[in-house]
């Protein structure tokens, strides 16, 4: 499998669950990365956390890790390859997928380990300059 590259997007996320009949809400145009499902369990939108009004049920602080793409959807193994390294260390991620890449999302105390535990498979972090996936851990924390 080809190596990948992804870029941390500099906002902190929420993760947010509402009613499966409530109206997409009009303001997600004011957060620079949204999404959106609907089930007819749940009504789930992932925003900026900085918009998420007080009322919604929200788990907050998420960073989002971007795969730059796009990804042939004849590809596997690249999802897994991200994925089960952080598995084994108790991270947690919550994934998005659309037509061109895949988001992963984790806790912010858990960048670090995220590049400790995936660093064969990364190419390089981007956040405001490209730095080596071989960068020591301790660089990486502050991000």
């Amino acid at each position: 499998m080809k190596s990948l590259s992804l870029i941390i997007l500099p906002q902190r996320l929420a993760i947010c669950r509402l009613f499966p009949d409530e109206p997409i809400p009009e303001f997600l145009s004011h957060s620079p990365f949204w999404s959106i499902t609907r089930t007819s369990d749940e009504l789930s939108v992932v925003l900026s956390e900085d918009i998420v009004p007080a009322d919604w049920k929200a788990e907050t602080g998420w960073r989002c890790l971007k795969v730059i793409g796009p990804l042939d959807f004849d590809l596997t193994g690249s999802l897994a390859s991200l994925a089960m390294p952080l598995c084994e260390a108790g991270v947690s991620i919550f994934v998005i997928s659309t037509y061109d890449t895949d988001y992963l999302l984790n806790a912010r105390t858990s960048i670090t380990l995220f590049c400790a535990r995936t660093s064969i498979t990364i190419t390089y972090f981007k956040r405001l300059h490209m730095c080596s996936s071989q960068v020591q851990s301790n660089s990486l924390s502050r991000l």
